[in-house]
């Protein structure tokens, strides 16, 4: 058991992008409302009200499902730019606190509040002063759980939705965890759920009965790490620079396409908007991905890795391009770009043999006047939003959207 003292909080924003929605549509209030694609576009929810959540709705569901479940839902399409500014605004309450926020999406953060007690009182002051603020200073309601572990503190936040706030305290994680059952803990999927099962083990305080090294024995190493949580003991520590992976973009068309030049359009759109997420965090990346997914579902990846990495939409399409053009001919379902092999945008980059540096992303001809073009059309963009400025091409699906 745990004995670390209580410096963490997780912190869930309550169906965040439909929250948003009723706000600043208060008509819809009450009613049973989603944010997503409709079900004429093969759309899936990404946010579910609470209200349309007691019929069985929930987020990534087919849109489709959800209306038989539930005819006189609320379909909002989703306004990811709206929610990017609120999630800013959010973030910025955090770090009123703590430098020490990371977070994992745009509506959930943990934040570790160890050494702020001075200036701003203890976890659980903060959490509450937290959850006042973010109400007070957007309009929205978080939930807040508090504990000694990331693990128990997210467990915490989801104990009382919506508009919630738990503590768990050292000498409550016996209590609390041991009638959850295993699938409770972070890392316990379905699969590993049913093996546990088979062994007898249904709950997490039967799991933090069984030796260690049975477990360990069983699992490998990931049993070891859930046989520690079912102890409610959790080394991680909160990463206000927490590394990410890869960034994608894809969407799945209303009806399959086969216009190849359609189909360029729409993947040099993914990659503006890839390319401005990557700037926007700092990042760049070097390997870049396809994924064709075409009408009977057959999947087709490609991927090609750069000499230097770059954030800049043009030279993610050139990419991207040349790979789409390694696809077999055919009408697809689905289209997705991907970034991954990620590094800060402060990594030096290697200069060439004789001694040349590369001051540049990719070191290609014209890229320091891109960089100085696409740094001046982000400021116009975060000035006046998204669509101020967009390549001529992609001016009539502007238009469109």
């Amino acid at each position: 058991m745990t004995t670390a003292p209580i410096t963490i909080l997780h912190v869930d924003m309550d169906a965040f992008y439909t929250a948003v929605e009723v706000r600043d549509n208060p008509s819809l209030a009450d009613l049973p409302v989603c944010v997503g694609g409709g079900a004429h576009q093969r759309g899936v929810i990404a946010s579910a009200s609470y209200a349309a959540r007691k019929f069985g709705v929930r987020s990534a569901m087919p849109t489709g499902q959800a209306l038989s479940l539930c005819p006189q839902l609320v379909l909002v399409p989703p306004d990811f730019e709206r929610y990017t500014r609120e999630s800013r605004r959010i973030m910025e309450v955090f770090r009123s606190y703590t430098p020490l926020v990371e977070p994992l999406s745009l509506d959930e953060a943990f934040l570790d509040v160890a050494g702020c007690e001075r200036l701003f009182g203890d976890a659980i002051e903060i959490g509450r002063a937290i959850k006042r603020d973010i109400l007070r200073n957007t309009g929205l309601v978080a939930s807040v759980g508090v504990a000694p572990t990331k693990f128990l503190a997210k467990l915490a936040s989801d104990m009382d939705k919506p508009d919630g706030f738990r503590v768990i305290r050292p000498e409550e994680v016996r209590t609390l965890l041991d009638p959850l059952p295993v699938s409770a803990i972070f890392g316990v999927g379905p699969r590993t759920a049913k093996r546990l099962e088979a062994l007898g083990v249904r709950t997490i305080g039967e799991l933090a009965a069984r030796p260690r090294d049975e477990v360990l024995a069983r699992f490998g190493a990931s049993g070891a790490w859930i046989h520690e949580l079912a102890h409610g003991i959790d080394s991680r520590r909160v990463n206000p620079r927490r590394e990410e992976k890869s960034y994608s973009v894809e969407r799945t068309f209303e009806q399959d396409v086969s216009d190849r030049e359609k189909l360029l359009l729409a993947l040099l759109q993914f990659c503006e908007e890839l390319g401005e997420r990557l700037r926007d965090r700092g990042l760049r990346g070097r390997t870049i991905s396809i994924k064709a997914r075409y009408g009977n579902f057959k999947t087709v990846t490609r991927s090609f890795t750069l000499d230097f990495a770059t954030n800049l939409g043009p030279r993610i399409y050139s990419a991207a391009r040349g790979l789409f053009a390694r696809t077999p001919p055919g009408a697809l379902r689905l289209l997705g770009v991907q970034v991954s092999s990620l590094e800060d945008v402060r990594t030096p980059i290697q200069g060439d043999l004789f001694g040349s540096a590369l001051t540049n992303t990719q070191g290609e001809p014209g890229t320091e006047r891109l960089e100085r073009a696409t740094a001046s059309i982000d400021k116009l963009r975060k000035k006046y939003g998204a669509r101020t400025v967009v390549p001529a091409s992609l001016l009539a699906s502007s238009r469109m959207r």
